[in-house]
């Protein structure tokens, strides 16, 4: 059998149109490839929609996190409050909230979780050492040095992540990243101490207590990564908080010795559990979930900004030019890592 060249068609006016293509599947071809454009461009934009969400719950979640040290260094200077009771108070409150919404809307995923051994030791891993172990040591960084001191020691969780990361991808760090490291530590320094190192003198039990809370903010970021896709940031952060607030009500009983709060000391333990734990956790653990460890952390780092901010307002702190200059270099490394 031989094949046939395509046919040509007369129009009748003696010119001759070009030959008929009657080659089997062109016409399918092109329209996958045409639906093939179309899912890539619908991936890519869903990516950068995802991106773009998870950059602002985790800046939201430092901004909150910062309210969350200035009222907390409120109340330990007004009100004289227990550390130990604060944390009680905070966990079991914060965790309360978180596990009412989760039994509304997302009873189905806390039974899986409740149902899945090596899920459950995960969570256990991220309670202890990460929840409790970052907000116990955070508070009493902040009580035995100041709040701005704490949040510096807190923002070294990010050679932690950045080493551990590097040594499980095994390979070297990014300039990007390293740029951000660089301007995130020089904006907090310069927040925290006003460019003079010798301000920052730190008893040994604060040091000890601002290195446990970086350890603690990178277990945060690390530990629950591969369960937040599965159950979300709020079965997996409420849960902890609710399970460690009420190992230690179990301890300190904090409904029998309620400090007298005025009006002002009530506003403030209000801040403190839900815009700076409730709110804040939630959204700083979704931009773990949407845009990863070490950029969430990164960009996490601009709660000195908001606690500077917020002592500004609340405290009546006073702004120095070395202050300013924290601001820039930390909302540039912002721009830097997204």
């Amino acid at each position: 059998m031989t094949s046939r060249e395509p046919e040509s068609i007369d129009g009748g006016d003696g010119r001759t149109d070009p030959p008929l293509s009657i080659t089997p599947g062109d016409d399918a071809d092109a329209a996958s490839r045409a639906e093939r454009r179309g899912v890539r461009a619908r991936v890519n934009d869903r990516a950068h929609r995802r991106l773009l969400l998870g950059v602002a719950a985790t800046l939201l979640g430092g901004i909150f996190w910062g309210f969350s040290g200035t009222s907390a260094s409120y109340l330990f200077d007004h009100y004289q409050v227990d550390t130990v009771w604060l944390l009680s108070i905070r966990q079991l409150l914060a965790g309360a909230m978180f596990m009412v919404v989760i039994l509304l809307f997302d009873r189905a995923r806390l039974v899986q979780l409740l149902k899945t051994p090596r899920h459950l030791a995960v969570m256990a891993v991220f309670t202890v050492f990460g929840v409790f172990g970052n907000s116990f040591s955070y508070l009493l960084a902040i009580r035995l040095t100041n709040a701005g001191t704490a949040t510096v020691m807190q923002c070294l969780q990010l050679v932690i992540i950045m080493v551990y990361t590097c040594v499980t991808a095994r390979r070297r760090p990014r300039r990007r990243e390293l740029a951000g490291l660089v301007l995130a530590f020089a904006g907090a320094f310069l927040i925290a101490t006003g460019g003079d190192p010798s301000t920052l003198v730190i008893p040994p039990e604060g040091l000890a207590m601002g290195l446990v809370s970086a350890l603690g903010a990178a277990c945060m970021s690390v530990v629950p990564a591969k369960i937040l896709p599965v159950y979300g940031s709020s079965i997996v952060t409420g849960t902890a908080m609710f399970a460690s607030g009420l190992a230690i009500s179990l301890f300190v009983r904090p409904w029998e010795s309620v400090p007298a709060f005025d009006a002002s000391g009530w506003v403030a333990l209000a801040v403190l559990i839900v815009i700076g734990s409730f709110l804040a956790y939630n959204l700083y653990m979704q931009g773990v979930k949407d845009i990863g460890g070490v950029r969430a952390s990164l960009i996490g780092t601009i709660e000195p900004v908001s606690a500077t901010v917020t002592s500004a307002l609340v405290l009546g702190t006073v702004f120095a030019p070395t202050d300013l200059v924290g601001f820039a270099l930390i909302i540039a490394m912002v721009f830097l890592t997204v």
